[in-house]
């Protein structure tokens, strides 16, 4: 539906809707400045959705999408954390998101021949791998060190989409949106730790 960059870019906007669902939900958590990052945030947004600002590619949406569902994912997870131990809330977590994948997608699931399993079965090694390693890694990491490396893959996702998988190179238009995105991003994180 997109590009590997926009699916990225737009994937990482989820500390945009944290910001926008907590500030609807929880008052003690408004602030102007952060109001006018997350504004200023969905300008980039709206550059990478219509790079040449008159075509708007309704395709990207589904990474935009990705990007709300995981800020409400955050969100439940951190309140649920709040009050129940970490096999609980795996269990519903894991458990809600089956069910909600069965049901939106059930006329697709089918069994996987030799070679679709071979391919599922190294994906799922590598993001194993590399969850294993993000997990060591932030140990050495402070909280805002950590967000602001993770929203790095914005930058790669559009140095390296072209060259790898032979995606279009952003516009000029893509990357202001992405680098817009990129400084909300890190400005939320700085302040989430000075709050």
């Amino acid at each position: 539906m997109t590009t590997v960059a926009e699916g990225n870019i737009l994937n990482m906007t989820f500390p945009l809707f944290v910001a926008v669902f907590s500030w609807l939900f929880l008052k003690k958590q408004r602030e102007a400045m952060a109001s006018l990052m997350v504004v200023v945030a969905f300008v980039g947004v709206w550059l990478v959705l219509a790079p040449d600002l008159t075509h708007f590619k309704s395709g990207s949406l589904w990474g935009l999408v990705s990007g709300v569902t995981a800020a409400a994912a955050i969100l439940y997870l951190n309140l649920s954390r709040r009050d129940h131990d970490t096999n609980t809330i795996l269990f519903f977590m894991f458990g809600i998101g089956a069910i909600a994948i069965y049901a939106v997608y059930h006329r697709h699931i089918f069994l996987p021949n030799a070679t679709e399993i071979f391919y599922l079965t190294l994906c799922a090694g590598l993001g194993v791998i590399g969850q294993y390693l993000l997990t060591i890694g932030f140990r050495y990491v402070s909280a805002v060190e950590g967000s602001i490396v993770s929203c790095a893959r914005i930058l790669m996702a559009a140095l390296l989409g072209p060259y790898m998988v032979g995606d279009p190179a952003l516009t000029p238009a893509g990357w202001i949106g992405a680098f817009l995105i990129l400084g909300a991003n890190v400005y939320l994180a700085v302040r989430r730790v000075g709050a």
